[in-house]
């Protein structure tokens, strides 16, 4: 019988122990992740953009254009687990096309907010990487040209979540919100998507995600000024984004 409780004792302090580290484990997978975020190329109202970033479950540092390409460096970029691109530069030179793609190689989550999705318009592979393009220029499609993309400001208009049960949706309803909708967008048919509309100033889908490398990439369209940046929907959506793509 005494051998039987030291024995029950004994597997007793093990489970307890169990326990404990598994629970240590769990707090330290919980780390804030660390995000870059880069603007430049289009203005914004930088106080309230700023006030809604602190709303957000993640620390940051913030670059502009002309300065940021250099943070996209190996030895820079390191120290990140995402990247918030809310710029809309014309030009990249061919070493930060080779140090962005590099980034993405590394596996580094990158989420393109808005007007980045206006981005780079003589650089092909962006459009691989976040799976769209606003078309400043007509383009072909299935041979027949296409004319350029556009823009509506404070439009009022209705978001269907497409998919549920991913990360970046789970747990937000269809809403409405006003916002400035992109019209005559190039979506690449791999895309996964996530939000939709049926607004006719808008293309159908506004949130989806598309893998480029080792990364993970979410290009979301919504997020021009206050009246998207205060909606509770926009909050849940960006900061479960920017969570997603800092796992590795």
């Amino acid at each position: 019988n005494y051998t039987m409780k030291k024995i029950s004792h004994i597997l007793f302090v093990c489970l307890i122990v169990f326990f404990v580290l598994n629970a240590c484990q769990g707090k330290k997978e919980k780390v804030t992740p660390h995000v870059l975020l880069i603007t430049g190329g289009h203005g914004y109202d930088e106080a309230a953009f700023n006030e809604m970033l602190e709303k957000l479950p993640v620390t940051y540092d913030h670059v502009k254009h002309p300065d940021a390409h250099v943070m996209l460096k190996k030895e820079n970029i390191a120290r990140y687990d995402a990247v918030l691109l809310y710029d809309m530069p014309k030009e990249i030179s061919e070493e930060a096309q080779k140090d962005f793609i590099a980034m993405l190689e590394e596996g580094k989550g990158l989420v393109v907010l808005h007007h980045a999705f206006c981005s780079y318009d003589f650089w092909p592979e962006y459009l691989t990487i976040i799976g769209g393009r606003y078309q400043h220029y007509p383009w072909e499609k299935d041979g027949v040209e296409q004319p350029v993309s556009t823009y509506e400001h404070d439009v009022t208009f209705d978001v269907k979540v497409v998919d549920k049960t991913h990360p970046v949706t789970k747990g937000v309803e269809d809403f409405r919100i006003t916002d400035e909708t992109y019209g005559g967008t190039r979506i690449l048919p791999t895309v996964h998507p996530l939000l939709s509309t049926d607004e006719p100033t808008s293309g159908p889908l506004v949130c989806w995600t598309n893998p480029y490398k080792n990364s993970r990439v979410v290009t979301f369209t919504l997020g021009h000024d206050h009246l998207a940046w205060e909606h509770p929907a926009f909050l849940k959506i960006l900061s479960q984004s920017l969570l997603w793509v800092s796992q590795p």
